[in-house]
């Protein structure tokens, strides 16, 4: 009787089930209608565009590539060191060039521009991003110092390397930046914003940084596409420099326009600090405290802090 009553029971279940699924089809087709809709982004083409999975897998080799030995998943030593870098730069050539090409045909496809080769131009300006690997490291460098001498937490240049954030967000930066200039459309903004997800740190790839810079623990700190930082600036966690107020149709007004601060040589931004506006300009050597606000320019040599709060104790 029980396993009489079990059965039935599934079968209803079975049914409830199908009589669900039975509308599926339905439902897959008003989805289907809407792609044809105005207003509505779809991106049904025969032509792909970057993917995550390949913008995740560029920044591995290059991280592989830009510290070798630190990232690799074998033995590296001198007796394979030339094996090793001619093979990575060879396989990161074939990915990055064809994920440059995606997102310039993508565009060229989208917005109606004229033909530019997009194959080749994507292997053009992939070897000239491979071309610049000795630059970068030696900035990169600078910048691991920077956050090294600036921490007494830190015990070692290879702890800042393996797992400080602010590194791993500066290096996606650094060539995301490379391809920005390069007039590299997507892809730069797909790589920094897979940094954005990782360390919660946001910095566009348009933005100009110099050397040595160092960003300490970095949660939150978000730099604005105009930004201009120079030499030897350290920023703290939840700081921004940012834009004044937009209207809402800023992203055709303000498109191309400098609308976030410059931070001069030697600045140092403590924790919860706002800078915004295209026209503010923070003077060299100057201290911004934490949690101050600032929409006008500051003198070198300043420091800007906040009064002491009042506190109540209850």
């Amino acid at each position: 009787m029980n396993d009489l009553k079990k059965e039935k029971n599934c079968l209803s279940k079975v049914e409830t089930t199908s009589s669900y699924r039975s509308k599926l089809p339905e439902i897959a087709e008003k989805i289907i209608k809407s792609c044809d809709e105005d207003n509505i982004y779809t991106h049904i083409d025969y032509d792909p565009i970057p993917t995550r999975e390949s913008v995740e897998e560029i920044i591995d080799r290059f991280k592989e590539i830009l510290f070798p030995g630190y990232f690799f998943k074998g033995r590296l030593d001198p007796a394979n060191l030339n094996y090793y870098i001619g093979q990575s730069v060879s396989i990161l050539f074939d990915i990055i060039s064809e994920q440059i090409a995606n997102s310039i045909r993508h565009d060229c496809l989208r917005y109606d521009h004229s033909c530019t080769d997009c194959k080749e131009r994507g292997q053009k300006v992939a070897l000239d991003i491979l071309d610049i690997i000795p630059n970068i490291r030696k900035t990169l460098a600078t910048d691991i110092s920077a956050a090294f001498d600036g921490d007494p937490a830190a015990k070692s240049h290879d702890e800042v390397i393996f797992s400080y954030p602010g590194i791993f967000t500066i290096m996606v930066y650094r060539i995301s930046n490379a391809l920005f200039t390069q007039d590299v459309p997507l892809l730069p903004r797909i790589m920094s914003e897979y940094a954005h997800s990782i360390t919660g740190i946001d910095i566009h790839p348009g933005a100009q940084i110099g050397e040595s810079f160092a960003i300490d623990h970095g949660t939150g700190i978000v730099i604005g596409e105009t930004a201009i930082i120079g030499n030897n600036v350290r920023i703290y966690q939840g700081v921004t420099l940012g834009a004044l107020s937009l209207p809402k149709d800023a992203g055709n007004r303000y498109r191309g326009v400098k609308r976030h601060p410059t931070i001069e040589d030697d600045v140092i931004i403590y924790a919860g600090a706002t800078i915004l506006g295209g026209d503010t300009s923070i003077g060299a050597r100057s201290v911004i405290g934490g949690n101050v606000w600032i929409t006008k320019s500051v003198p070198p040599d300043t420091k800007v802090l906040i009064e002491e709060p009042k506190l109540i104790y209850k």
